[in-house]
């Protein structure tokens, strides 16, 4: 299993790892080439070509290397927050049908965490359950959206409102990818690489202030350690609670009750995930001093460094006021009945799930903003 213990060094080679969730299994495959994942993806196909959900823009930079097990053609989904509506999800679904794919042929998921999100669901739903194969190909998708099964689609507005757990059959992981992103993406990904180090881990928040700009600027080794570290701890987190019911899964969601909000009142898709949830990651830390849990100290240091790498740490970025956030947080899926749900933290490393927080102390903090 995967272990945020032991990390296996930076290197061109692949490692396998396997995580288990509630008797399902995932295979991890980190390699430094897409094609030497080749002869895993066939192994769990049986031989039989695989049907791939994929980006016109995504297809095109690395469609190639699957081209020996892909059928042709791949299915495509536009990019982005756009992918994640249920006209994209019957549409998969249709051409599954129309193609008379078998039960246990896997869909290969090739793409960022939309992509992601989308195909997965369409395999939980496609004949009561087909297995996905997720390759991720965004620094956030790597990092996090790729591991733990969460699939979902947008509704309303609302972010991620309905989804499933579906577990990957194999996750490929190749840093090597991430050279393919613009900055503004690479950049807003490594909002999610921070969220590790700031959850329970303050040692690799350390290693992110030495080594987070060269990450960034495309330094192969700071990518490929970050991918394996932030998998190793989220295998760690979602193992203790697969299915997110309140227990340590849900300390993954620090920072996106927040970003959520702020992505659903500025419009989905007009930021980035990942933009978004460097600001929710400050405002976090902030309702966390203003409610006495956190110094003032832990809230600039996490968003001067933040700010230094190039990303948004205030609600002008986004465009909205914080009193508009308000409604939004209050349909949060952590919520329980009337009871308000936040990850807040005592400091960097020391995130914990408040529950029945006062609403009013929100509303307040909010207004303020």
């Amino acid at each position: 299993m995967l272990s945020s213990g032991s990390l296996p060094p930076s290197s061109s080679t692949s490692t396998a790892e396997t995580m288990n969730l509630e008797g399902r299994k995932s295979e991890v495959l980190i390699v430094g080439d897409l094609s030497s994942a080749i002869d895993s993806i066939a192994e769990l196909s049986n031989g039989v070509r695989v049907p791939v959900v994929s980006d016109p823009h995504v297809l095109e930079l690395h469609g190639r290397a699957l081209a020996e097990i892909a059928e042709d053609p791949p299915i495509l989904v536009p990019r982005g927050e756009e992918a994640k509506t249920w006209a994209v999800l019957a549409r998969i679904i249709d051409e599954l049908a129309a193609r008379r794919v078998a039960r246990g042929t896997p869909i290969v998921a090739l793409g960022g965490g939309s992509v992601g999100d989308v195909a997965g669901f369409a395999a939980s739903l496609y004949k009561r359950g087909t297995p996905v194969i997720q390759i991720p190909t965004t620094l956030l998708a790597q990092v996090d959206s790729a591991l733990g099964g969460k699939t979902a689609v947008d509704s309303d507005g609302l972010k991620n409102v309905a989804g499933t757990f579906h577990s990957p059959a194999l996750i490929v992981a190749d840093p090597s990818l991430l050279d393919t992103l613009d900055p503004r993406q690479i950049t807003a990904g490594y909002a999610e690489v921070l969220k590790y180090g700031l959850i329970d881990d303050p040692s690799f928040f350390d290693w992110c202030e030495r080594h987070g700009k060269a990450l960034i600027a495309g330094d192969c080794d700071a990518r490929a350690h970050a991918v394996r570290h932030c998998l190793a701890a989220k295998a760690r987190l979602v193992r203790g609670d697969p299915f997110d019911r309140g227990g340590s899964r849900t300390l993954l969601n620090l920072g996106h009750s927040f970003a959520h909000a702020i992505e659903a009142a500025s419009g989905l898709g007009r930021l980035l995930h990942g933009e978004a949830v460097a600001i929710g990651l400050v405002l976090a830390f902030r309702f966390s001093a203003f409610t006495d849990f956190c110094t003032e100290e832990d809230v600039e240091r996490v968003a001067v460094h933040l700010s230094a790498v190039g990303l948004p740490t205030r609600l002008d970025h986004a465009g909205v006021k914080g009193a508009a956030l308000f409604d939004w947080m209050l349909h949060d899926k952590k919520n329980a009945a009337d009871e308000l749900v936040l990850v807040l933290v005592h400091g960097i490393g020391r995130a914990f799930v408040a529950r029945a927080l006062d609403r009013s102390a929100l509303r307040h903090f909010l207004a303020r903003l």
